[in-house]
């Protein structure tokens, strides 16, 4: 199949382009390609001739999108909205990367496909603004939320709590009143090629399965990796942040479930086997 990845570059873009290696594919990121102008990804995706883009492009740095909400928006609902319309005019599939902060985290339970979006973020509202997009634009679009990413080389959660473990000083407080399911690369790749021969349309939620709190989250790293300094919950109001982050950032996989195309891995299980396949962090 000839796939073309956005944002190829990035965490998830490299792990897609060894995942999927046994395609025709072409990787679309900045600078020679910027889904901010039409022309370009236009151009990109007309000279190639992709089946398949992969949209995995964007704005991911919470806090940024809070202080500087035009870019936010420029790249995460104008670029979208271009990739959308390149596909659809060079009548490609879209498969579009979005995130749990489309909800506001305010739910006891997880947050299935079918609940509202009700984002409470830059970050969040141009996401959701992105997957308008691509629902206007791009009718044979599939769109993924997933949450609590990681992956080789980061920058994720895991990478910070590793260099931070590493340190001796003062105990490392972490929260542990946001939950949510931690994901891997590897987990969202392997779900993406799987869904690449499904004639699967809509939303689908692609996080791995169970949940915990960051705290708990990076008790199981420290695990893996022992850390050099004592770990500590605390709260979310000891943090304040720019932009307020989801007490609950659990997605359920009810979509998936209802297709029986296949769950995603426990994030125990996902995070072990990262660990197994690199040994050097």
């Amino acid at each position: 199949m000839r796939i073309l990845i956005t944002g190829g570059k990035g965490m998830l873009g490299r792990t897609l382009s060894r995942t999927l290696a046994r395609h025709d594919l072409h990787v679309a990121d900045l600078p020679e390609t910027d889904i901010t102008s039409p022309r370009a990804i236009d151009a990109a995706i007309r000279d190639f001739k992709p089946e398949t883009v992969i949209h995995a492009a964007a704005m991911t740095a919470v806090d940024a999108c809070e202080t500087n909400p035009d870019l936010a928006f420029k790249v995460n609902a104008v670029g979208s909205a271009n990739v959308a319309t390149a596909c659809h005019h060079h009548k490609a599939r879209l498969i579009a990367l979005s995130t749990d902060y489309v909800f506001d985290g305010s739910l006891p339970r997880p947050y299935h496909e079918w609940d509202n979006p009700t984002p409470c973020t830059v970050y969040g509202a141009s996401k959701r603004a992105g997957e308008t997009a691509v629902q206007t634009l791009c009718p044979d679009h599939l769109i993924i939320r997933i949450a609590w990413l990681y992956g080789p080389g980061g920058p994720s959660f895991l990478h910070t709590m590793l260099k931070l473990g590493a340190q001796t000083g003062d105990p490392l407080k972490i929260v542990r009143d946001q939950i949510g399911n931690p994901t891997s690369t590897d987990a969202v790749a392997h779900l993406i090629e799987r869904l690449l021969d499904e004639p699967v349309s809509g939303i689908l939620h692609g996080s791995c399965e169970g949940e915990c709190s960051w705290y708990d989250f990076a008790c199981e790293i420290f695990r893996h990796r022992p850390a050099a300094r004592e770990i500590r919950p605390c709260s979310t109001s000891e943090f304040p942040r720019p932009a307020p982050r989801p007490a609950n950032s659990r997605l359920d996989k009810r979509h998936l479930r209802l297709l029986g195309i296949g769950l995603m891995p426990d994030w125990r299980e996902a995070l072990s086997q990262f660990f197994t396949e690199h040994p050097e962090l």
